[in-house]
């Protein structure tokens, strides 16, 4: 039986190298029928925000990936609401089809259910 990953994506997408090696973490999860999960909390809610410019800063835009995510077979989508609520933002504006958590109690039930939790 194959052991379940989740990954938690905190970094903003322009803040460096993590956002975009959570994101090839799960996708070769996915390829390889991994049972895979990814939640975006703190900065890294900033990665579900609609037209983004990456170009301006010299990177590869991560909106490709992201929505590359269920032809992988990565259905298992979750968002941090009190991350979103710290940095002003609001479900309604995000560009993903994604579960949000809003209780802490939520947040440990996910983490729960996987075998093994990697924080990027």
């Amino acid at each position: 039986m194959a052991r379940s990953l989740l990954i938690v994506s905190r970094q903003a997408p322009w803040s460096g190298p993590g956002a975009r090696e959570a994101l090839d973490i799960v996708l070769a999860g996915g390829a390889y029928d991994l049972p895979v999960g990814l939640l975006f909390m703190d900065d890294g809610v900033f990665q579900l925000l609609p037209q983004q410019n990456a170009s301006a800063l010299q990177q590869k835009d991560l909106t490709a990936n992201l929505k590359a995510l269920s032809i992988f077979g990565v259905e298992d989508l979750h968002v941090c609401g009190q991350s979103l609520k710290e940095r002003g933002m609001s479900q309604d504006a995000l560009d993903a089809d994604i579960n949000h958590l809003s209780e802490k109690s939520e947040l440990s039930a996910l983490m729960d259910r996987y075998d093994q939790v990697i924080t990027i």
